[in-house]
């Protein structure tokens, strides 16, 4: 029993661990820029867009698809870039174990 006891613990230690780590994931930024540093884009680890910041020269009415290229470099790269601080915050808290469905 008092195995157990530990063990659910311990569950309950970790539980509050991963709670805490949820919260501090919400606050996380991560930035990218794309296109020489033309384009900037921050985003939060809801895995939500905060700014986009687009320098003036970038925009050529005559190449817009280019424009919107390296937009989506940009919040792609900082969407991945805040999911691996995410996954990190995560695994120090979990221990490094793999719980399906965290992230």
């Amino acid at each position: 029993m008092n195995q157990m006891q530990q063990m659910m613990r311990q569950a309950q230690k970790m539980q509050a661990q991963l709670a805490k780590a949820q919260d501090e994931i919400k606050d996380m930024t991560a930035e990218a820029t794309a296109g020489g540093g033309m384009v900037k884009v921050v985003a939060k680890g809801d895995m939500t867009l905060v700014s986009v910041t687009i320098d003036p020269e970038a925009v050529d009415p005559e190449d817009v698809e280019m424009l919107q290229d390296v937009v989506l470099a940009a919040a792609n790269a900082a969407l991945a870039a805040v999911s691996a601080k995410a996954n990190a915050r995560l695994s120090a808290a979990t221990g490094g174990m793999n719980i399906p469905g965290l992230m």
